[in-house]
This record gives structure tokens, sequence and C-alpha cells, in this order.
């Protein structure tokens, strides 16, 4: 009997533990379609996940915290925008990304973009709300600066 309570708690943390992780886009029409459905503006992470010693700073410190996790759930829509240097990526998600880098003139990472979009005709319009990149201090000096980007004071 107490090994079927041990198999069904593993089983609930498991999901939970599923059910805890952020969905980061890496289609941008994808992204826009949902942050127009959801009433988000997007959050558009400029990574080198694999060689950009900053951006993985900021993902461990940051990104990857419960804090940022409930902060991101109730505020944005994540799209990652990777320029690796060894994980492969298909030419559709490369030319984007390129795209996407000469659009918003990002010539550093990491970069953080907030953006809402419109999509019409096939065309894209983005309407910038602001830009952050690695704040230190954690998560709390973090969140406070992309929280007065995405959510500024009503005077």
């Amino acid at each position: 009997m107490k090994k079927f309570y041990l198999i069904a708690l593993f089983f609930i943390g498991a999901l939970t533990s599923q059910a805890q992780e952020l969905k980061w886009y890496t289609d941008v029409r994808e992204a826009i379609t949902v942050s127009n459905t959801v009433h988000k503006p997007m959050l558009m992470f400029f990574t080198g996940s694999d060689w950009c010693g900053w951006c993985i700073r900021l993902q461990n410190e940051v990104l990857k915290t419960p804090e940022f996790k409930k902060w991101a759930t109730d505020n944005v829509v994540l799209v990652e925008l990777d320029y690796p240097r060894r994980t492969p990526q298909t030419p559709e998600i490369k030319n984007q990304n390129n795209e996407l880098q000469q659009a918003f003139g990002i010539q550093g990472f990491p970069t953080i973009f907030f953006t809402s979009a419109e999509s019409k005709d096939g065309k894209v319009n983005f309407k910038g709300l602001g830009q952050t990149g690695y704040v230190a201090g954690g998560p709390a000096a973090w969140l406070t600066v992309a929280d007065g980007i995405v959510n500024p004071k009503k005077s």
C-alpha cells in the first residue's frame, strides 16, 4: 500500500511540475496570435543560449525562478529568439530571428523587448513598450524594471 501512495505522489508531483513550465514561443506569428487573444504584450527574449554568458546568467537568476514564472503567467506572452552557435535551427527560425534582430536594432545579448503587435495582410506592425537586459539584484530587481515597462503607472 505504501508503494501505491509513493507512486501516486510521484506522478502528481511530476504533473504539477509540468503544469508550472512556461510556454516559450519560437514562432513569432503564433505568439502574436496568442498575445492578441489573451490581450497581453509579448516579452521577446533575444539570446545566444549556448554561448552568451550574460544570457545564461539571466536565465538562471531570473527567467527560471518561481517569481518570474508567476509574473510572466500573469503579464506577458513569452517569445524566445535564439542566436545559437552550436545548436542547429531550421532555416525558417534562423531567417525569422535575423529579420527581427534587424527590425528591433538588437546589437547585444541578452536584450528583452516588450511589444504588442498586429498582423494584417501578411504584414506585422509592432508597438514597442520598452526594453531591458540583465539587471543585477536577482528576480525582484529585474521584475521591478519589467513591471514598470509592462504596467506603467497611470497618472
